[in-house]
């Protein structure tokens, strides 16, 4: 068996809109993300971490903003894809863990419903897949309110 890590980062700004969609769970709030996708940050960060561990690159060569075809793209979509390249090359996901930075919206409320999404779209069970947030306490563009960052690091087994 083989084991690797991976890591993910993704940021989107804020923009225009009413919810911000986060690990597919569309969340209330008085901005939306700017995205050429439904600017789910936490799935893209997954996403780049899944295949940045299995060598096969990053979510802008799989899904590339400049192809009409995602546009508003579901992520939940774009995360079983990755899924399924993984597997399609021998990778499975061990565990994933993902930090959304942000001030607001507040994540806890939603964790779990988060972590139960990832969990079915990956085909790994809900205690394999933690989902937490921090703050910036106001420093920076994410303390200032002008957008989420989020990281994402994934285990990874192989044969």
């Amino acid at each position: 068996m083989r084991i690797r890590t991976g890591q993910g980062v993704d940021v989107h700004a804020f923009g225009e809109g009413d919810h911000v969609m986060l690990c597919g769970v569309r969340i209330p709030f008085e901005r939306g993300l700017k995205a050429h996708s439904d600017g789910d940050v936490a799935l893209h960060a997954l996403c780049d971490a899944m295949l940045g561990a299995a060598a096969l690159g990053d979510i802008g060569r799989h899904f590339p903003p400049s192809d009409a075809r995602w546009a508003g793209a579901d992520s939940r979509d774009l995360l079983r894809q990755v899924d399924k390249l993984l597997k399609h090359d021998g990778w499975s996901v061990i565990n994933c863990d993902i930090t959304l930075v942000c001030e607001k919206p507040k994540i806890i409320p939603f964790a779990k419903q988060m972590k139960s999404n990832i969990a079915a779209d990956i085909s790994v069970d809900i205690t394999d897949v933690s989902v937490k947030a921090t703050t910036t306490e106001g420093l920076g563009f994410c303390g200032r309110g002008e957008g989420i960052t989020a990281l994402a690091i994934v285990l990874i087994k192989g044969w």
